[in-house]
């Protein structure tokens, strides 16, 4: 048939289809001078599928589908129906089951609870040429990349506690992140899901925009309002795994057409969801096509590739005797190893201005290399080792943070092994473990004042950064998914403090080179003084490819330090830029000195030294004139 051309059919049995969404899924157009809609799905086994709908009120007298050659496609094209009709397919299994599926590369689907698929067009005026003709310089690796994660659905609620927009988020959230200084902004799964209590991570609608916030061009509305006011956009994507809802992809046609059929490599333990087939090369086709389907079709300037590590063992959360080796006898999964890496061959091929992200929380090694060099290809890597290590010595007591500055050291056993994101994500706040500023020791004052300092060493190590809502402004109470972030909060001026230091930490991250043009590569960064384990203090200098320089000195515990001596190896004038105890932000305001010049006193193995006056529970960074 002339609508699926041979080279699709080639293409997507081959594996490396890029495009499929170009004609499977629903298409309203018209044939033979007849207007109506295109209907392709993807089912090998079945032995018969009709489209059913509104249009012949859910019975059996749909619209019959046709096989196409041998690829396993159906197709029909369905008179009379367009944009607005709901719709399923009815796939008929070898056996005589019947079962009424979603469109897997439909474009809309019904809002959850109900499930039936939408005929639907991506048409959009899109209005940000300027920002995707420069966005490559906005995500580069020596870019300062600041990003704002949040949940669309718990973000910010009308007065009576409803879910707002996609529209009504754009005006708030715009002025938010703008004013706080974010360079993109995060949005955590936002294709089709049926479990809310998911926030998104079991997805059903690989090409569809849960419809829970709006149409598809209510999103693409958001991404270009976004665009326009010079705010990139990450979309979390999820190709670890599907959940095993009926009407979704799971015993698609009778057989396990997407997912494994033997449980040990078919169904997540931890999850109850099913795991794709990486090896089967139409699920490749259908893996690939969606993400480069979010990318082209909505302008995503990022993807964040969920769930890394489960994709890459064959044992992941798995006893001994409960998977299957691969075919040298190893633990890697070789069939979806190879999946990532043509993923992100494809995508910077297709998209060189994007960047892929991976949450991968293992050693797995050359995540984020090329795949020319044995790498995955990813652009940036999660660095969740810095996320626990920083998080466990927060934790603790000042007093006994002296036993464990190592916390804060070990990360340069593999600070640049990776491209590095370093995140403070919605995992932290959730299933118990508290806000932030909850998991903070001491009184209400200490509170903040450590969550300003784990803010300031956040901003002052290396990589690019990623903070929750929420905790820009120290939300007192743990993320619930069910209602607003606590706005409320912001009335008082600890939490209004928290916020003021955050805008001017990504003000510094962004204005000062060294914070950031070299957050990937080991010249960008110098530990001074690490050896203070009884005062806990601690100094690292930041740096840029033309040695301009960024001093950062901080304090780990609530006692200030007075005349604190510290060797520096370039003398000089050395103006403060930023301290978290300032009062601006909360803080006691314990020095007022904004300027030292150094000494020829030789200290800590260098031959000049300053005298620095520290506050406590704080982090502060200078400049040389």
């Amino acid at each position: 048939m002339s609508y699926i051309s041979s080279d699709l059919l080639h293409f997507f049995n081959e594996g490396t289809a890029l495009h499929i969404y170009k004609r499977l899924g629903a298409h309203p157009g018209e044939k033979d001078g007849t207007r109506g809609t295109h209907f392709a799905v993807w089912a090998p086994g079945a032995k018969h599928v009709q489209v059913i709908g509104d249009f012949c009120a859910w019975t059996n007298s749909g619209v019959p589908m046709q096989p196409v050659h041998q690829s396993g496609i159906w197709y029909a094209f369905a008179p009379g129906i367009e944009a607005g009709s709901l719709y399923k397919y009815r796939v008929q299994a070898q056996d005589g089951h019947c079962v009424d599926k979603a469109d897997p590369v439909g474009f809309a689907h019904e809002e959850p609870p109900k499930t039936a698929s939408v005929v639907t067009s991506l048409d959009y005026e899109w209005q940000d040429a300027q920002w995707m003709a420069n966005r490559k310089q906005k995500i580069a690796l020596d870019a300062p990349v600041s990003i704002y994660e949040l949940h669309l659905g718990s973000w910010q609620r009308d007065e009576h506690g409803d879910i707002l927009s996609y529209r009504e988020l754009a005006p708030n959230l715009i002025e938010h992140c703008k004013t706080l200084g974010f360079t993109h902004v995060e949005l955590m799964p936002v294709t089709e899901h049926p479990f809310y209590g998911s926030w998104g991570y079991q997805v059903t609608g690989y090409f569809a925009a849960t419809a829970r916030y709006g149409s598809p061009q209510d999103l693409m509305f958001l991404i270009d309002s976004l665009h326009r006011a010079g705010l990139g956009v990450v979309l979390d994507w999820v190709p670890a795994h599907f959940p095993t809802d009926e009407h979704g992809l799971g015993d698609f046609d009778g057989t396990h057409l997407y997912e494994h059929s033997d449980p040990k490599k078919g169904f997540h333990p931890d999850w109850n969801t099913y795991i794709f087939n990486y090896g089967r090369h139409e699920v490749r086709s259908f893996l690939l096509s969606s993400a480069i389907f979010w990318l082209e079709r909505y302008h995503v300037d990022a993807l964040r590739i969920d769930g890394v590590a489960s994709m890459l063992y064959l044992d992941y959360s798995r006893d001994e005797g409960e998977w299957i080796p691969n075919k040298d006898g190893g633990r890697e999964n070789l069939e979806a190893i190879s999946l990532l890496q043509e993923l992100n061959t494809a995508v910077y091929r297709e998209f060189p201005d994007v960047q892929t992200i991976a949450e991968e929380s293992t050693a797995f090694p050359m995540v984020s290399r090329p795949v020319s060099m044995g790498g995955l290809g990813f652009g940036m890597k999660w660095d969740m080792g810095w996320m626990h290590d920083t998080l466990e010595y927060f934790s603790r007591e000042p007093v006994h943070r002296s036993h464990h500055q190592d916390d804060l050291t070990r990360r340069g056993l593999w600070a640049f092994s990776e491209n590095y994101c370093l995140p403070l994500s919605h995992d932290e706040v959730v299933h118990g473990k508290g806000s932030l500023l909850s998991r903070m020791p001491g009184d209400a004052w200490q509170r903040f004042a450590n969550l300003r300092l784990l803010f300031g060493t956040m901003f002052g190590t290396p990589g690019k950064k990623l903070i929750f809502m929420g905790m820009e402004f120290g939300q007192w109470h743990e993320w619930n998914h069910d209602q607003s972030i606590d706005w409320n909060a912001l009335q008082g001026e600890r939490e209004q403090g928290v916020q003021t230091l955050v805008a001017a930490l990504n003000r510094l991250y962004t204005e000062y080179s060294p914070m950031h043009a070299l957050d990937c590569s080991p010249e960008g960064f110098e530990w001074l003084h690490t050896g203070d384990r009884d005062q806990c203090v601690m100094a690292w200098r930041r740096h840029d490819s033309k040695h301009a320089t960024v001093l950062v000195v901080a304090n780990f515990t609530p006692v200030p330090r007075a005349d604190y001596r510290l060797g520096i190896p370039v003398g000089g004038t050395y103006r403060r830029i930023l301290d978290t105890d300032s009062t601006e932000f909360g803080g006691s305001g314990y020095s007022e000195i904004r300027s030292v010049q150094s000494d020829k006193v030789p200290w800590h193995n260098q031959e000049q030294s300053l005298v620095l006056s520290i506050g406590p529970l704080a982090i502060t960074f200078w400049v040389p004139e």
